[in-house]
């Protein structure tokens, strides 16, 4: 008994010892540093966050600041970042520190996990930080593990909590609707809770973006000022959650949207939380882009180091009434246009309900023989003697009720027992919490490209929420894991697709902007902000994304949308993303489709510069009737500035826009390009320091009026 005693003294002194030994823990890029640090009851604390100091032991003189991952029933009386439900009914848990780790990933990359446990209930939570160095970039998780004896429910079960303590906080979101998307505001922050979430399922984005700016002591500037831009890498329901307290600190709290999710877990099964993406920019929201932009390109976008192709979509052309004659005449369009691909749209599927309007035939993936007779391996072919690639519309996580995939597998179908169906665009959402219903959407893309394997491209498409909320394979007892078990399921998918096909391009579409994070970006090249492509609004829409998504993962096509706006306006906003048409050429002058092929050229030649080089947005399009935005190559030796004049009075004034990412030593020829009907022009040669200190007029009296200004250096 006495050596009992005795070995138990040295285990409480070993700890005690441990935690004085734990200083400070220093995740750190190479401008900021997130501190935390254990106190001497063994609770992890967030120590400091920001830039970053020379000296490590100034943090020391930083107080040690709140727990990093406040848990419910204990002594903190705001919103916490864990709340679980334990066996025994008990509601609270308590985290202490129990040891960490640092390990280097990549050149540049480290990830830090904290162990923290609950001493009583045997409660695990691991906590996850990479920090990528030179980008500036952090993700956050957490695993969650039961070491109990029997299961446990999670209330809550946040990605990330940080701590800020500034005289003023000014939250930017950015939110709308379908043909609507990320309308930027701002607002005050001030005492209580500030939400923004989502309860829509799958397509889950298409009230408010997952992504938002926090700025400190002053409104969010372009150019001047720290600010947070964070986004959460989940394709599901989202929250986050700021939370100013009485003493003026403020929380910030993101991860899954709890709402209707509680989760149980089994004796020894974790949860593992999505990741919380941020950067900290003491430069303005223009640097935290360029920062994420950077990120995205080297570390989290499908091939974010590739091009991407240009393309023709027959959507507008056709919409649902084409045949095999009408699309071999648009292949070869687009081979006249010069674009890479050829795509496809909606409406070539399914044969006991053709695919003759949105309301019937969705999941039944086979060609309409009517239209297609020869199938899908005529277009392919067709293709490839014109020289494009071929790409596909596909919406495999969907069904009509009126279709064959329905009436054989209802079980398979999001669907509420015992209450009349109701449908958004005429459709239902299949169950991918189910296995049998994971390797179904999974043989559509395999079973096309095993067929054809000439497909380049799949447009995956998702135009409904989830509704009649109800899965047949969860039963009773885990309705509440759905929402959540769906997304999994879709990775699931989308992993056995990249795993097949790993270098198979695909543009993550839903009604526009419903989809728009970088988990499901992970397997998509790039995605559709929105269905409305009128350019004026596209200005607008673009300008939104940019803030956090790179020019190259943006698509921006020239369609019919806003018949005022001249080919030439139109085609200088797509542009500025990843370009693609999609219009009638038969119904366009002459003139209109040679500088449509012009654009294409010119495209080529500088999109190299416009998806990978540093996007500045020198004028907002929030701030008047002009916008211009610049793209910069990294070794500073050439940029593309877009100018925009919107609707303008005569008594506006114009003024010069000062341009960035210049040497300020060289001299640069700038000539503005991609004129209609006109050769380029020179502008005039001028130092760097002229460019960036003096500017440009480029702006103009005239409605709905672009310019595009080439800046090469001599």
């Amino acid at each position: 008994m006495k050596t009992f005693w005795m070995v138990l003294m040295i285990a409480v002194v070993c700890h005690t010892d441990l935690r004085a030994q734990v200083k400070n823990i220093i995740v750190a890029t190479d401008e900021t540093s997130l501190v935390l640090t254990v106190s001497g009851d063994g609770r992890l604390r967030q120590r400091y966050l920001g830039r970053k100091l020379l000296n490590e032991a100034d943090y020391n003189a930083v107080p040690q600041g709140a727990e990093v991952y406040l848990t419910h029933g204990m002594e903190d009386y705001y919103e916490p970042a864990l709340h679980v439900n334990h066996a025994d009914g008990n509601p609270s848990t308590l985290l202490t520190y129990v040891s960490h780790r640092t390990a280097t990933l990549a050149n540049g990359v480290t990830e830090t996990v904290i162990m923290l446990t609950d001493t009583v209930y045997k409660t695990e939570v691991e906590l996850h930080y990479v920090a990528y160095a030179r980008e500036n970039v952090f993700k956050a998780w957490t695993k969650i593990t039961n070491r109990e004896s029997k299961p446990v429910v999670l209330e809550k079960y946040a990605s990330s909590m940080l701590h800020f303590n500034y005289g003023e906080y000014y939250l930017s979101q950015f939110n709308g609707d379908w043909a609507d998307e990320v309308n930027l505001s701002e607002q005050r922050l001030s005492f209580g809770k500030k939400i923004l979430d989502t309860k829509l399922g799958t397509r889950a984005n298409m009230f408010v973006s997952p992504f938002f700016q926090l700025a400190f002591n002053a409104p969010a500037q372009e150019e001047s000022g720290t600010v947070l831009t964070g986004t959460l890498g989940w394709t599901g329901n989202f929250r986050f959650t700021f939370e100013e307290t009485h003493s003026g600190s403020l929380r910030v709290i993101s991860g899954i949207n709890p709402y209707a999710s509680q989760y149980t877990l089994a004796k020894g099964a974790s949860f593992v939380t999505p990741e919380f993406i941020f950067t900290l920019s003491y430069a303005g929201t223009g640097q935290a882009g360029r920062n994420l932009h950077d990120w995205a390109r080297l570390h989290q976008l499908k091939d974010g180091q590739g091009t991407r192709m240009t393309l023709l979509n027959n959507w507008e052309s056709t919409y649902f009434g084409f045949n095999e004659e009408k699309l071999i005449g648009l292949i070869a369009e687009a081979k006249e246009l010069g674009v890479d691909m050829f795509l496809l749209d909606d409406g070539w599927f399914a044969n006991k309900y053709p695919r003759s309007s949105d309301r019937q035939g969705l999941g039944d993936w086979e060609e309409t023989k009517d239209k297609l007779p020869n199938g899908i391996g005529r277009l392919t072919e067709e293709a490839r003697k014109q020289g494009v690639k071929f790409g596909l519309w596909i919406e495999p996580e969907m069904v009509n009720p009126k279709s064959e995939l329905y009436e054989k597998h209802k079980d398979w179908v999001i669907t509420l027992p015992n209450r009349k169906e109701y449908y958004y665009r005429n459709q239902l959402v299949l169950d991918l919490s189910n296995p049998k219903v994971q390797d179904y959407v999974y043989s559509v893309v395999d079973g096309l490209m095993t067929k054809y394997p000439d497909i380049a491209f799949f447009k995956w498409d998702c135009n409904s929420p989830i509704t009649n909320i109800y899965s047949k394979y969860e039963g009773k007892e885990h309705q509440s894991h759905l929402y959540i078990d769906y997304v999994h399921g879709l990775y699931n998918v989308l992993e056995r697709i990249r795993a097949k096909y790993p270098d198979l391009p695909m543009m993550l579409c839903s009604g526009g902007g419903g989809r728009s994070d970088y988990k499901a970006l992970e397997y998509f090249t790039e995605f559709w902000p929105s269905d409305n492509t009128d350019p004026v609004e596209r200005l607008f829409i673009q300008w939104g994304f940019s803030q956090v998504f790179p020019a190259k993962a943006q698509c921006a096509h020239v369609t019919t949308w806003n018949r005022s706006a001249s080919i030439k306006f139109r085609t200088d906003v797509a542009m500025m993303g990843k370009l693609g048409f999609d219009i009638k050429f038969e119904d366009m002058k002459s003139n209109e489709q040679a500088f449509c092929k012009q654009a294409i050229r010119e495209y080529n030649r500088l999109k190299s510069v416009i998806l990978d080089g540093d996007r500045y947005g020198l004028v907002s399009p929030y701030s008047g009737n002009h916008t211009a935005t610049m793209y910069a190559a990294k070794s500073g030796d050439k940029a593309v500035l877009f100018s925009f004049d919107i609707f303008p009075r005569p008594s506006d004034k114009t003024y010069n826009v000062c341009l960035r990412g210049l040497d300020a030593q060289r001299r640069y020829v700038v000539k503005e390009v991609n004129r209609m009907g006109q050769k380029d022009r020179v502008v005039g040669t001028y130092s760097g320091d002229f460019l960036m200190n003096v500017g440009l007029s480029v702006f103009t009296h005239s409605k709905m009026n672009s310019r595009v200004f080439e800046i090469v250096a001599e």
